[in-house]
């Protein structure tokens, strides 16, 4: 075993009994012992816990039981997601860490398909910062370079992967959590449409979804379809795929329109890095056979994005779980201020806006494109503590820094889309870059195929942070 395996190739070998899920789980916890102090990627762990399901999944490999796919497989949760018996503090000083009652969705099928629970990671306040920084736990590092961010929401996760300190890692994504963390860390983010993994109830108006963060696209695929069972209590579900996404791994796309946005849909600069990687993806991607060509999608209004970034997201932290609302952040506070200035019919205006213009939005796949490619953010990772300062320093706005980071993102979680992170380019201070590409309604498909194809090509999984030591364990 090393650091770096996939989750499927462990999984493998732990089914022909050639590792035993105590020995994975040990060495994980053994390198979070060692590295995980100057990451910070962990806010919780019970290793005794960890210890004893590892032993369990071991009697069933013995028994040679009908065994799921990941049997003996660790993975960490996020902090914002619910477990029962375990904290869920959202990274706020002002929740408790009284152990829940409730284990969500998305937990429940990591645990029907084997995986042990290793720990929980580091996010941001009510996970609403583009960046892992923490009042309550302190700031989470980027692997790669210990003076950036690892992104957000889902910094930890990434972190915890990027570093081989969990083979894969829980994430959701409300605006880009998934694929932000993933660019700057140099992983694979894949976000699922709307729909596609049931969660408890749909939150942000319906924008985030629940995910996880991968290295290769084969783990990415094989998660999906184990966190998409359906689940007959949701609100809605997303349509059945044609196949499982694990066998879209490898298969020929033929050749596909792919149109370039190089320009933020929300009008802010972006980094001459970040178009150097999309366009260093186009080309790949025409390598394989695709038209890569200029796009000018319509996306949202001014209005409409003003409406999701003010009127949808600070109701949604007037309604966060605190048990001491004092105790947020200063930019916290100010959002739920504003929510209180404002009336009902205002967010159900604003919600209506945002289904409407992301009705026109989804219609442009397959009409006039079939896939879109973005950078995945409009600035290279920003230093540890930043986007924490400048948001409590300007709750009110503009935030330059924020807005670069989710304006190629976020646009996905008010439509409902697919998109995926892939990371193929380098900045030349050495931190990794990512590219996105946008797949039309409920066609993960098609980005898992793309997905697959460059990472033939670009061969990223092999790429790993200096420091953070990959010999066998």
């Amino acid at each position: 075993m090393e650091p770096f395996d996939s989750a499927v190739d462990l999984a493998a070998a732990m089914r022909a009994r050639e590792l035993s899920p105590l020995e994975a789980v040990d060495a994980y916890l053994e390198r979070i012992d060692q590295y995980d102090g100057d990451i910070n990627a962990y806010v919780w762990r019970d290793d005794e816990a960890a210890r004893a399901a590892a032993r369990a999944a071991e009697q069933k490999i013995v028994a040679g039981e009908d065994l799921p796919p990941f049997l003996g497989v660790p993975i960490p949760i996020k902090d914002s997601t619910q477990v029962a018996g375990q904290p869920a503090t959202h990274g706020a000083r002002g929740v408790s860490d009284v152990p829940r009652t409730l284990t969500e969705p998305v937990v429940s099928r990591f645990l029907d398909a084997g995986f042990l629970l290793m720990g929980r990671t580091n996010s941001p306040e009510m996970t609403l910062l583009s960046a892992t920084d923490s009042t309550r736990y302190g700031h989470t590092r980027n692997p790669w370079d210990l003076k950036y961010t690892p992104g957000g929401s889902s910094g930890g996760a990434a972190a915890a992967v990027a570093a081989g300190l969990a083979p894969v890692a829980h994430g959701n994504d409300g605006g880009g959590s998934i694929r932000m963390p993933s660019s700057c860390c140099g992983l694979l983010g894949l976000k699922p449409s709307r729909a596609r993994v049931p969660n408890h109830v749909p939150t942000w108006d319906h924008a985030v979804v629940e995910g996880a963060i991968t290295r290769t696209t084969r783990d990415a695929a094989a998660l999906l379809d184990i966190m998409s069972v359906p689940d007959r209590l949701a609100m809605y579900q997303a349509p059945p795929p044609q196949r499982p996404f694990a066998d879209e791994v490898g298969r020929e796309n033929g050749p596909l329109r792919i149109g370039l946005l190089l320009e933020s849909p929300t009008g802010v600069p972006v980094a001459p890095e970040c178009v150097a990687a999309a366009e260093h993806t186009g080309r790949l991607l025409e390598s394989l056979g695709h038209k890569v060509f200029p796009a000018a999608p319509r996306f949202f209004s001014q209005q409409a994005l003003l409406a999701y970034a003010t009127t949808i997201l600070d109701a949604a932290q007037w309604a966060a779980p605190y048990d001491d609302p004092a105790l947020a952040e200063p930019h916290m506070q100010h959002r739920m201020r504003r929510a209180e200035a404002r009336h009902s019919g205002e967010y159900v205006q604003a919600s209506l806006l945002l289904m409407g213009e992301a009705r026109e939005a989804r219609a442009q796949w397959g009409r006039d494109y079939d896939v879109l490619l973005t950078p995945t953010m409009a600035c290279p990772p920003p230093l540890v503590g930043y986007c924490l300062a400048e948001n409590n320093a300007r709750p009110d706005g503009p935030r330059l820094v924020e807005t670069q980071m989710i304006s190629f993102t976020c646009v996905c979680n008010v439509t409902g889309l697919p998109a995926v992170s892939v990371p193929t380019y380098t900045s030349a201070a050495g931190l990794p870059i990512g590219s996105q590409l946008i797949g039309g309604p409920w066609d993960e498909a098609v980005l898992i195929r793309l997905a697959s194809a460059l990472e033939d090509l670009d061969g990223w999984a092999r790429r790993h942070p200096a420091g953070f030591a990959s010999e066998a364990l």
